[in-house]
């Protein structure tokens, strides 16, 4: 799993190009750099040769990183300064091995979580096996990571086979980040007519459909649930995470659904740190403190960012469960039949991310870049 090349045999044809070589235009609008910020082009634009047979260069004769997705296209990391265009050279060869920092798999050993990382965090969701045992766990897992290689396949069989708890920081991060019957780091659930959640429970069957090197998607199907009158409503998710990025996209549609309805995205919020919370315009974010915050864990911090929400709010449980307390929530109006996309993820103040401060800056800055993507084009 160290490297990855490009398998030579593709079901992709592609046209054969009298030239040998192409340029990638990325032009950047924004007030803001963007470091090496995943960006995509059509597979078929691309007729030098099939992917894995050319290489993709910057102005300086650096090769970068680059990945065929399931939807055919290819990414790569681009970098581009506020306000300024790079071009990128596309020329026939042998692309370098690339080191797999982006995986995830399902791990039937652990009850069916699927689990996945990159080079920032590692996320889990719960499984089938998990909602037959009849334990309540409803979000997304947040485990922390202070290392860019991968750790899942380690931590799992560590803690299975020779009971090395991954609930333990072995110098490498760990799993202290509690969810239960909640949202936990980012689950978005439809919301009923006086505005309470509608759980999900756990998923129902999945799709891996991008492995690394560069991206990490899966698609993630739940079982049927009663909202608002409708009692065989199916919820879709589409995760991907990127190599380099401290979110997850996510698109989230529902089948079953008679009427508009309102979802949210949400965070739990922990009576460790019942005010580290920030709702801010198109994000929000929480300092969490982890389950047992005297035990040198650091802090998690946690955040959404949503450009289609109304507006964020505070939310309390009826009912403490465990340490949490409430949400913060990030409602919008959502058409049956529509695709809702918004954004997710961690950092640790132990593992890059030095401060709530930064964290905030971070999302923040992601949401106003939303609102002016990268242009690529192919020449």
């Amino acid at each position: 799993m160290e490297k990855m090349l490009f398998a030579a045999a593709t079901c992709l044809c592609f046209v054969a190009c009298s030239g040998n070589k192409q340029e990638i235009v990325v032009s950047n609008d924004s007030p803001h750099d963007r470091p090496e910020e995943m960006v995509a082009v059509n597979a078929a634009s691309l007729t030098v040769a099939a992917p894995g047979a050319f290489r993709i260069l910057d102005a300086e004769g650096n090769e970068l990183p680059y990945q065929l997705t399931y939807d055919k296209k290819i990414i790569f990391p681009a970098s581009v300064k506020a306000g300024s265009n790079a071009t990128y050279t596309v020329t026939a060869g042998s692309p370098a091995a690339i080191d797999t920092l982006v995986y995830g798999r399902q791990f039937p050993e652990r009850k069916d979580d699927m689990a996945w990382e990159n080079d920032r965090s590692a996320y889990r969701a719960y499984g089938p096996a998990l909602q037959q045992s009849g334990e309540r766990a409803f979000g997304y897992d947040i485990w922390t990571k202070c290392v860019s290689k991968p750790v899942l396949e380690k931590r799992f069989r560590l803690d299975r086979e020779e009971k090395i708890s991954f609930h333990v920081d072995h110098g490498e991060g760990m799993d202290v980040y509690a969810v239960g019957p909640t949202l936990g780091g980012g689950t978005a659930a439809l919301l009923d007519s006086l505005g309470n959640i509608v759980y999900p429970y756990c998923y129902k069957n999945y799709e891996i459909l991008d492995n690394g090197p560069l991206r990490f998607t899966v698609r993630l199907n739940y079982g049927p649930i009663s909202v608002n009158g409708d009692t065989a409503v199916i919820e879709h998710r589409l995760i991907s995470l990127d190599r380099g990025s401290w979110l997850n996209r996510t698109e989230v549609s529902y089948d079953g659904l008679s009427k508009a309805a309102k979802l949210a995205p949400g965070i739990v919020v922990h009576r460790q740190n019942p005010q580290g919370y920030t709702l801010g315009e198109g994000y929000m974010a929480y300092a969490d403190s982890t389950e047992n915050a005297d035990n040198g864990n650091g802090v998690i911090f946690v955040g959404v960012v949503s450009p289609e929400s109304d507006g964020n709010m505070y939310q309390q449980l009826a009912e403490p469960a465990g340490d949490a307390i409430g949400h913060i929530l990030a409602p919008v109006g959502y058409e049956a039949g529509k695709t809702f996309t918004y954004y997710w993820g961690s950092g640790w103040s132990k593992g890059g991310m030095p401060d709530a401060d930064t964290w905030n800056n971070y999302l923040k800055t992601f949401s106003e870049n939303l609102n002016l993507p990268l242009k690529v084009t192919v020449k």
